[in-house]
């Protein structure tokens, strides 16, 4: 019984978070389409992906304990996002709408982590978290090269966006403002690796939970 328990419980669990973690993601590129705040929206969608990336993914590389199985769980992720866009472009969005997911070459550098560090679980959530966060915000910005034409297709499927009396008049330039690949790299590297962490411990949870 606590055999079938733990693999139901197990499957339950990885089964929500990709749903779930797909359903935050899903809109990976469509930082371009909000017009007063895009490289707002790029910061927290670069943000909300790889925090949702790596507490899944962790959670499902210790629980095998085999390297490997992070980019697994990527593939999962790409293949629910797919579907979804699918549904949208059904519904007339470009196709264009179809973002390249970003987020198997990101748990393949989890995956190489936890391999390379053999298999040491803290180095797989300081390195491999760290670099998570570092890298997607990069791989990101090839959804933006691969937008047919960003200017047009913004204006001819508007997202909805701020109220007039929020949009920002002249607003004050700030450091990162025309680098949101850095502010949201340094922000997401800072991020999941706490997030990698409480990937980790449900891990640790659902056993103690289990026993």
């Amino acid at each position: 019984v606590m055999v079938w328990l733990r693999r139901t419980t197990h499957y339950l669990f990885i089964v929500v978070v990709a749903v779930n973690s797909t359903l935050l993601t899903i809109n990976a590129g469509d930082y371009i389409f909000y017009t007063d705040w895009a490289w707002t929206s790029f910061v927290v969608f670069s943000v909300s992906q790889s925090t949702m990336l790596v507490v899944g993914a962790i959670y499902y590389m210790l629980f095998t304990g085999v390297p490997g199985t992070a980019t697994y769980y990527a593939t999962i992720m790409t293949i629910y996002t797919w579907v979804a866009k699918g549904a949208w472009f059904a519904l007339g969005y470009p196709y264009d709408f179809v973002v390249t997911p970003v987020w198997i070459p990101l748990a393949m550098l989890l995956d190489l982590t936890y391999w390379a560090t053999r298999r040491n679980k803290h180095a797989a959530i300081i390195i491999g978290g760290t670099l998570v966060g570092l890298s997607l915000p990069i791989f990101n910005m090839i959804n933006l090269l691969l937008v047919r034409d960003p200017l047009e297709m913004a204006f001819k499927y508007p997202r909805p966006t701020l109220p007039p009396y929020m949009t920002p008049i002249e607003p004050q330039v700030g450091k990162f403002y025309n680098s949101p690949v850095a502010l949201g790299s340094g922000a997401a590297a800072v991020l999941s690796v706490p997030i990698a962490a409480l990937g980790a411990k449900l891990n640790t949870w659902t056993y103690r939970w289990m026993a």
